[in-house]
């Protein structure tokens, strides 16, 4: 599939700009412009706003069976062209082809699960207190219109995470994906669209996104809003939805710890966190990111992981064989150095990488850094890339203090053969989700979301769809 030059989605049309602008899109692998995407104006936006409105009002009155219907074909949709449109995420995004296919076909997976959960929007009938002739009822209606604020690391799953939970409660959404990213989330939407969703219920724009996001979020017609990206920016438009009275979720920023127990299994340790760390060049905000490894152990795991580390094949995303792709943009590449700088200068030592590849892509060695001091850089903000920094724990509690010092809560690791120290970790970390002895593996069924500074409220489980839902009582006498 050729690379598309990408328009807006709006009212079951795709469309150009109303003033014709676009942005460029470029292939990270080569740093070679691929592509244009429509920039939306605010004339798009109050079309698309419009659409949303009347689609949701369609939508919402259609029954669970019907709607799941039109879901379930758009996840057939999505499987059948997985290949074409992982080579397009490719193109645009960077990671290897393999996770690149495998994101549209989780995509399904997604769609799928949320068709089936749309059947289980249950009310109740609670008894009346007064009087057995009065019947109370619990009705769960849809919350209606919502925008979503989608990133550039996954421009599908995380997408496809917010429609899913949205269309089974009965919402229409809008959603303001990536431009740096476009094709994906826009082949996400034309599966909806070929599988028959009416016209309005899914809308797709592209632009700058403060400006689209400053116009979105105070509008009326929107009721909810949901994003997916930095914390800062999260806390901002949360305080903008605050202001207006809209409800929001938000999966933000996160900065994994992984603790190694010194009766851990270190080879399966280094192949679970291994793979989780260099996932889409470690540019996942579940990525494990802070390595506290028993100093019983620390040299022999520092070895293994520096081994995988040093084996991983780096090169574009559509080259076979390719286990690492390039940073998503040179922004990262900025970032990668200054926090090897960083490190270095306080202690640290580089064990692996720490250097950019060549001169023409984003490529940037899978790095890994030894005995890393609690002040520097790297363990106190989210690197979002192919960095692992390490240092030793003596005692099981130290680890869990230093996994709790920090703000975020998103998502934490752990390795252990003892059930007493997994029961211990289970309780104590303070994160939305934990995986122990196992890399990460999120699904549509689980909850998926952060506590403290990494945000609230779920994008996966029965808890994503309650966050698209209103309770309404209602009690009726019989006269």
């Amino acid at each position: 599939m050729t690379y598309p030059n990408t328009q807006l989605f709006i009212d079951g049309q795709w469309q150009d700009a109303a003033d014709g602008r676009t942005l460029a899109v470029f292939n990270p692998a080569t740093g070679q412009e691929i592509g244009r995407v429509a920039h939306a104006s605010k004339a798009d936006l109050d079309k698309a706003l419009a659409a949303a409105q009347k689609g949701f009002e369609t939508w919402r009155d259609m029954t669970a069976a019907d709607r799941s219907k039109v879901m379930r074909k758009a996840a057939g949709l999505m499987r059948e062209r997985a290949e074409a449109i992982g080579r397009l995420l490719t193109q645009e995004q960077g990671k290897p082809l393999v996770e690149a296919k495998g994101e549209a076909l989780a995509a399904a997976d997604i769609i799928e699960w949320f068709a089936e959960e749309g059947f289980r929007v249950y009310g109740r009938i609670v008894p009346s207190r007064w009087n057995l002739s009065v019947r109370q009822m619990v009705i769960k209606d849809p919350v209606g219109p919502v925008a979503a604020f989608t990133p550039w690391n996954f421009p599908i799953n995380q997408v496809v995470r917010k429609v899913g939970a949205a269309l089974a409660a009965g919402c229409s959404m809008l959603v303001k994906a990536p431009e740096e990213t476009p094709a994906g989330p826009a082949e996400l939407i034309r599966a909806f669209q070929d599988a028959g969703l009416p016209p309005g219920v899914l809308g797709l724009v592209y632009g700058n996104p403060a400006e689209i996001s400053s116009y979105l979020i105070p509008h009326p017609v929107i009721r909810k809003i949901t994003f997916t990206g930095s914390t800062p920016v999260g806390k901002q438009l949360a305080a903008m939805a605050g202001q207006h009275m809209k409800r929001v979720t938000m999966e933000l920023g996160g900065h994994a710890p992984v603790i190694v127990c010194e009766d851990a299994d270190i080879a399966l340790a280094v192949k679970s966190a291994g793979a989780a760390k260099f996932r889409n060049a470690g540019q996942v905000c579940i990525s494990p990111t802070r390595f506290l490894v028993h100093e019983s152990i620390r040299n022999e795991f520092a070895a293994a992981l520096t081994k995988h580390a040093q084996g991983l094949k780096v090169g574009d995303g559509l080259a076979e064989g390719t286990q690492m792709g390039p940073l998503a943009n040179p922004r990262r590449l900025t970032a990668m150095a200054e926090f090897t700088k960083d490190a270095v200068e306080k202690g640290a030592k580089v064990l692996a990488g720490g250097e950019r590849i060549g001169k023409e892509g984003n490529f940037w060695q899978p790095t890994i850094l030894d005995d890393v001091p609690l002040q520097a850089k790297v363990f106190n903000d989210e690197p979002f890339g192919p960095m692992a920094a390490m240092r030793s724990f003596n005692k099981l509690e130290d680890a869990i203090a230093e996994s709790n010092r920090l703000p975020y809560g998103l998502a934490g690791y752990a390795f252990t053969k003892s059930l007493k120290n997994a029961d211990l970790l289970s309780r104590k970390v303070e994160v939305g989700m934990l995986w122990i002895n196992m890399p990460a593996m999120p699904s549509a069924e689980m909850p998926f979301g952060g506590v403290k500074d990494s945000g609230y409220g779920s994008e996966g489980g029965p808890e994503a769809l309650e966050a698209y839902l209103n309770a309404r009582a209602v009690s009726v006498a019989n006269v």
